[in-house]
């Protein structure tokens, strides 16, 4: 029903169509929020720092972070989550992130080799040659035949100045299967 207002003469509704018409806006506004709402679990987040993997890196890897950041949130003891957030911080070039990350992978998996080698690349990054090397050794002890723990340990005795520690480990590897840096160092009279 429309009426007259007695306070200006302007037409104006009464009853209840104008609290129909609001009701309904209301409606539609809440449909369209929550067809846009951001993810609510972890697993959400994942698909979403999943979906900008090409294969072999991000697409847009500060996204990514951004993504694992939220699931981290959510999940704060999912250790994949902090591998992959680790190993985006090391393609990013930010090293002491990524050793955090390991770190916390070391914590909640102890066991977890990977981990291990992972932070010691970063450390090795880092020039913190001797906390790479215990987290080789760490990896040695728990994949004795894990030839890029040799490598690895070995590349940085050999960048430590202790050739004779470095060749052993390259010899190891060697004896495993994996010659190539082996190879390398012999050529540049570092090992025979």
């Amino acid at each position: 029903m429309i009426f007259k207002s007695p306070f200006n003469g302007e037409l104006v509704y009464k009853g209840g169509v104008m609290r129909k018409i609001i009701i309904c806006i209301f409606l539609v506004l809440t449909f369209i929020c929550s067809c846009s709402e951001k993810p609510k679990t972890a697993s959400d987040w994942l698909e979403k720092e999943k979906a900008l993997w090409d294969g072999h890196q991000y697409t847009d890897p500060k996204k990514a972070i951004e993504y694992l950041n939220n699931a981290i949130k959510l999940q704060p003891n999912n250790a994949e989550t902090y591998t992959k957030r680790g190993g985006t911080y090391y393609d990013l070039g930010q090293y002491q992130q990524a050793v955090e990350d390991f770190s916390k992978v070391v914590t909640l998996k102890p066991d977890y080799a990977d981990a291990y080698i992972n932070r010691g690349v970063a450390y090795f990054k880092l020039g913190q040659y001797q906390q790479a090397v215990e987290d080789y050794n760490k990896v040695v002890i728990l994949k004795p035949d894990y030839t890029d723990a040799y490598n690895k340990r070995g590349a940085t005795y050999l960048m430590l100045g202790n050739k004779e520690l470095g060749c052993t480990d390259l010899k190891k590897a060697c004896s495993l299967g994996d010659c190539k840096l082996l190879e390398l160092a012999k050529s540049k009279d570092l090992c025979r």
